[in-house]
């Protein structure tokens, strides 16, 4: 028997590897009778669970009203199944990986993963995305079994979050997303409780007329948020993928040194840099469809449309430290909207932090079968903060009031309707053509006279029916319509707004 012992947690497990290398990794990956190896040289894994498991999701407490609006539960339920846990793995072969949550100095967090050794790639994986830590207690730390069964629990399945202790345990889901975003989770409170707020958002650089220009990204997973991230605005530079703590002063800092990239429809065409990494023997795959002879394809929806990736931001040979940027001067929120959203609209500080709260998208895939497909709202389009969302709104409206920031709404979806002939896909090259105009600036704008943000009177390449949805149904007979939809989107922001007790009244009446 090993034990791993730590201030917050006591663990002996049947063997422990500690901190292997990443060939010991891909080694051992290869060795999961669910692994399989492409044509390319890398691995793909087909997990039971294929999304993150929000249901199944609870914060230790027992003041639950201090986490209004989220899932809890009660600290002698947590002892019972973290004791539950720990005679589990008694009996296991155990991996330790550790690193950092992000390489700058006033928010980086010492992190662990604790892993079963049968679900190595989880291991590799989280490996690439940590930075490099040698020595120290962890300050975060993730105990996932995988192969263990939380009977009662929605799925059998439970995520139970110790933000007092910080340390999440991860019962009973394959899904390598749950030790991603267990760790940042964890670093979401740590962010905030330093007055930053942590995002769910990408981040990159742009060299413009008048310097270089950083622009932050926000938005639900499957929106656009990588694809828009990586994709060149001229000599763009990425920063980072999934999330960023945004500080007074307009200050961004990095969290990962990694890549989890959807798959699904991925092409060497529109997203060259990222095709490249993911087809690179180096990536760890996970649920993407390969044939009998090992050929991807990432258009495949048979098995699921989440499928993932896994690479070091190294091997997209393109890219920028976020300890070298400059405060960020924009920040674009996505909303894969499907009818009357502008492509790109120019918020006011006011309407900025109401947006962010509305959080308003179309679900996809990465959500889960309960999600895809459906209008959502997900204040901060976060659904890993452990907080109350009023905190999140309001923090974020503190923070645009520290440094000018331009914020935007932008529309990855579909004007008129999201399907049938009427239907105005906005393509990734629409939403390069806004990207480019938010950095370039030099955008004629003029008041929206339906939701009274402004839109731009014309970009040139952009169909002007995406900057100006009205038109778009004026022309097809079916301005009632849009009337009626506009009347009902702002009477639905309202409502969801007001239902905030401890939202910034400022925020609420943003809509």
């Amino acid at each position: 028997m090993v034990s791993i012992k730590q201030s917050a947690y006591a663990i002996d497990a049947a063997a422990i590897l500690d901190n292997p290398s990443h060939k010991d990794l891909r080694k051992l990956t290869a060795e999961m009778e669910n692994a399989h190896y492409t044509v390319l040289g890398n691995l793909d894994v087909a997990t039971r669970v294929d999304s993150r498991s929000a249901g199944s999701t609870y914060i230790v407490t027992d003041h639950p009203e201090a986490f209004r609006g989220v899932q809890t539960m009660p600290r002698d339920e947590y002892e019972r199944i973290s004791n539950l846990q720990n005679e589990y793995i008694r009996g296991q072969e155990m991996i330790v990986i550790d690193g950092y949550i992000s390489n700058a100095p006033k928010v980086q967090t010492a992190a662990r993963l604790i892993i079963e050794r049968r679900n190595a790639n989880v291991a590799g994986m989280q490996k690439f995305l940590y930075f490099q830590r040698k020595s120290g207690e962890p300050e975060v730390t993730v105990i996932d079994t995988p192969n263990l069964v939380a009977e009662g629990y929605p799925d059998d399945r439970c995520i139970a979050v110790d933000l007092d202790n910080g340390v999440t345990r991860v019962i009973n889901s394959d899904y390598f997303g749950e030790s991603k975003k267990g760790g940042l989770r964890m670093w979401n409170k740590i962010v905030y409780d330093l007055g930053g707020l942590a995002m769910h958002a990408g981040c990159k650089v742009v060299q413009t007329a008048s310097g270089l220009k950083t622009i932050a990204i926000i938005g639900l997973s499957g929106t656009g948020k990588t694809t828009s991230t990586f994709r060149r605005q001229g000599e763009s530079k990425p920063v980072q993928d999934d999330f960023i703590a945004l500080m007074p002063g307009g200050i961004i800092h990095g969290s990962e040194n990694g890549c989890f990239a959807k798959t699904f429809a991925l092409s060497a065409e529109h997203e060259p840099e990222i095709f490249a990494a993911v087809t690179s023997p180096i990536s760890y795959l996970e649920n993407v469809y390969i044939d009998d002879d090992g050929n991807l394809d990432f258009f495949n929806k048979s098995y699921t449309q989440n499928g993932r990736a896994v690479f070091p931001l190294k091997a997209l040979g393109r890219l920028e430290d976020a300890r070298n940027i400059p405060p960020v001067s924009a920040i674009v929120i996505l909303n894969r909207d499907q009818g009357i959203v502008p492509a790109l609209a120019r918020l006011s500080q006011k309407q900025a932090a109401a947006y962010f709260m509305l959080g308003e998208t179309t679900g996809t895939s990465a959500g889960g079968k309960k999600e895809a497909g459906k209008a959502l709202r997900i204040p901060g389009t976060n659904p890993f903060s452990p907080m109350s969302d009023e905190k999140q709104g309001n923090r974020f409206h503190e923070l645009l009031q520290s440094h000018p920031i331009d914020v935007y709404l932008m529309n990855t979806g579909w004007v008129v309707e999201h399907e049938g002939p009427h239907s105005k896909k906005i393509k990734v090259a629409d939403s390069s053509i806004c990207l480019t105009a938010i950095a370039e600036g030099g955008v004629e704008w003029e008041r929206d006279p339906d939701f009274g943000y402004e839109v731009p009177k014309g970009l040139p390449g952009l169909d002007e029916e995406m900057a100006h949805p009205r038109l778009a149904f004026e022309r097809l007979g079916r301005t009632e319509e849009y009337d009626r939809r506009v009347q009902q989107r702002i009477q639905e922001r309202r409502e969801f707004l007001a239902s905030f007790v401890g939202l910034d009244p400022q925020i609420a009446n943003g809509v």
